[in-house]
């Protein structure tokens, strides 16, 4: 391609600036170029398919090449690595629910925005922090659905092709979203801010979808009334600024451990106490030596003098294997920047100060995911305050809100408690309360404490021995 040329994607960017028809065979060049398989690896690993399941174990052929051999002892063991990594993370981020507040202590706002996202949205925040931990990237698309509700779902990273504009790198101006409708249709929908227009690929023909009676379609239909966002719906979910999976800092120690640990159970199984050794043998090839010896664990000799059986006993180095094995743990869970659960690094009553620095790598990565969700965050906000003006239910500024990832750290609660009571008198009893282990609402317990302060004070007798009767008087 000529280097001073357009690509098919800034093509496609012109198309939109000047309000042109989109140009099918250039729409279709766009989607042939994007590889989906970008954002299947970390996947893959995730669900234990990693590297180590495609090994085949090859020997010497009969002409000298290496082939395939069925026989052999093949354990491919996936230790799931990854996955313990991703899912730190997204317990680390989203054990807790997330807190959403406002800077104006706008209880009016947030109720209206807890009726329009639901409780589905706590759903929806670990599946955006484990798929984009795994792929990079992930999409989550608002809509409003036929019966004028507000709606959101996830659109899978390797299902959307984002088009920017060019001298302002953030700014989403277009998208190609495409799915497989059957084993010969792929359906495609080309958003802009303005419409979205479908298409299908049948045969390999990009052609306008023929179901659609509307095509190009408004946003939005709510019964007679139609519009548009005037933004593309898609909203993009970060993992770090590279958008690169998690995987990509560890899998070459993942696929180390992973080689190791099945090669050493493939000669523990392999190996018997004693291996025969019968001198004076009649093979005519390495080939058939190693069938034989597999097979039969002995091999034909001939009756020339020196021939016999001797036996030799199997070792294997444990200690090296053991070393190894530990050095490549250490190296994924300090690459992978996670917590190594292991008793022998955590230790059994662990201080406030060595959890901290147990968890300082997890929350390092995890805070780069957190910059980035709270900004897609706001801007998915957007769409939210914007329904809620569509629908009359009142006119706010979608930067009024706030997030909060309640990070479920492991504490000392003992630690905790005792500084708690230390600080009786020093720190009001609201702050003991936010810094207790066992308190989860504040609100709540102090409504406990006062109810039970005035249960004990109607028990107690007063002073000058009455009772607690009114007199009357």
């Amino acid at each position: 391609m000529d280097p001073f040329s357009m690509t098919h994607g800034e093509e496609l960017i012109e198309l939109i600036k000047e309000n042109k028809p989109t140009d099918l065979q250039m729409l279709r060049r766009v989607y042939d170029d994007f590889d989906p398989t970008d954002y299947s690896e970390g996947v893959e690993y995730y669900f234990n398919q990693s590297q180590i399941k495609k090994r085949t174990i090859k020997v010497p052929g009969d002409n000298g090449t290496m082939i395939a051999d069925p026989d052999a002892t093949n354990h491919r063991l996936a230790s799931g690595f990854h996955k313990l990594l991703v899912d730190q993370k997204t317990a680390y981020l989203s054990g807790e629910p997330m807190t959403i507040g406002t800077k104006s202590d706008n209880d009016q706002l947030l109720e209206l925005i807890e009726e329009t996202i639901g409780e589905d949205f706590e759903d929806i925040i670990p599946e955006l922090i484990k798929n984009a931990s795994n792929k990079g990237r992930e999409w989550l698309h608002p809509y409003i659905d036929e019966d004028g509700v507000f709606q959101f779902i996830i659109i899978p990273a390797e299902q959307f092709i984002p088009i920017y504009e060019p001298t302002k790198r953030k700014e989403l101006i277009g998208g190609i979203r495409f799915y497989k409708y059957s084993e010969s249709v792929i359906k495609i929908e080309w958003w802009t801010a303005d419409d979205v227009s479908y298409y299908e690929i049948i045969e390999g023909e990009l052609l306008p979808d023929a179901m659609e009676e509307v095509n190009p379609a408004p946003h939005y239909i709510n019964g007679k009334e139609s519009g548009n966002w005037g933004k593309v719906p898609f909203i993009e979910f970060a993992n770090n600024e590279e958008r690169v999976s998690d995987l990509h800092f560890v899998k070459d120690p993942i696929d180390a451990f992973d080689l190791l640990f099945s090669d050493v159970t493939n000669t523990l199984d392999d190996m018997q106490s004693l291996i025969y050794v019968l001198k004076g043998y009649e093979g005519t090839n390495l080939a058939e030596f190693l069938q034989q010896l597999k097979r039969y664990k002995a091999i034909p000799i001939d009756a020339a003098e020196g021939s016999g059986i001797d036996t030799l006993k199997a070792e294997v180095p444990v200690e090296a294997v053991k070393t190894q094995i530990e050095e490549l743990k250490q190296s994924i869970f300090a690459f992978g920047q996670g917590v190594n659960p292991s008793p022998d690094v955590i230790g059994n009553a662990p201080s406030g100060v060595a959890l901290k620095n147990l968890y300082s790598l997890l929350d390092m990565k995890s805070s780069i995911l957190e910059r980035k969700f709270t900004r897609a965050l706001r801007k998915f906000m957007w769409f939210v305050v914007e329904y809620l003006k569509l629908s009359g239910q009142g006119e706010y500024d979608h930067k009024d809100v706030t997030f909060t990832f309640n990070k479920m750290l492991l504490t000392n609660e003992v630690e905790l408690v005792q500084m708690a009571r230390d600080s009786v008198g020093i720190t009001s009893r609201e702050t003991l309360l936010e810094s207790h282990p066992w308190v989860r609402n504040i609100q709540i317990e102090l409504e406990r404490i006062a109810r039970e302060e005035a249960e004990f004070d109607a028990r107690q007798e007063p002073l000058g021995g009455g009772t607690n009767e009114p007199t009357g008087d």
